[in-house]
């Protein structure tokens, strides 16, 4: 009788931690897929950008700094790795681009431009995209960390090579300010 019941408790404990693998495999796999759509909207800003650099281009030869920060922020974009450089890197390239469009509100053609228009509302709900993704990514992780914390969940975590996802933060105060664009400068004449 003792046996059997050693048994039953031995193979409870087994099930137990083969659910409880399978839940942080589970979870370290949303937590890859969350960053995955991350990627793909981010993708697609760093896609748009050139696009609307190269249509305001013309009208804008006055604010040249403007798109080169513009372009030299998303190609830092592109180029960073791991949620923290993504995170800083894309916040970068999200004041540049504000400052742009900012700018654009000085040039009545481009205001009225139907390229410029689509592209910065492809951009807009481009960034409400990313916004969404970060949100989802963020909470998934999250669970996952949480869960990989939890006794008795933590004694199988090592099993499972759990370890804490990083969220997707903003630690720089100047990332949290709102770009400042100074707009008082003389309009260039009109063509």
């Amino acid at each position: 009788m003792g046996l059997i019941v050693l048994l039953v408790v031995i193979g409870a404990v087994a099930l137990w931690m083969v659910g409880a693998y399978n839940s942080l495999i589970a979870l370290k796999n949303r937590v890859a897929n969350a960053w995955k759509q991350i990627d793909v909207q981010l993708k697609r800003r760093h896609d748009l950008i050139p696009n609307l650099v190269n249509t305001v281009k013309g009208a804008m030869d006055f604010e040249r700094t403007t798109l080169e920060a513009v372009i030299s922020a998303r190609n830092k974009a592109v180029s960073a790795s791991g949620v923290r450089a993504t995170a800083q890197a894309e916040g970068e390239l999200t004041q540049a681009l504000g400052r742009l469009f900012a700018l654009t509100e000085n040039y009545p053609d481009l205001k009225s431009n139907q390229n410029v228009l689509q592209l910065q509302e492809e951009l807009t709900s481009t960034e409400n995209k990313i916004s969404f993704a970060r949100q989802l990514y963020n909470d998934t992780a999250t669970e996952f960390n949480t869960k990989q914390a939890q006794f008795p969940t933590n004694l199988v975590a090592g099993m499972a090579k759990a370890a804490p996802a990083e969220l997707w933060e903003i630690t720089d105060a100047a990332e949290r300010a709102v770009p400042t664009v100074d707009l008082s400068s003389p309009k260039p004449p009109a063509a």
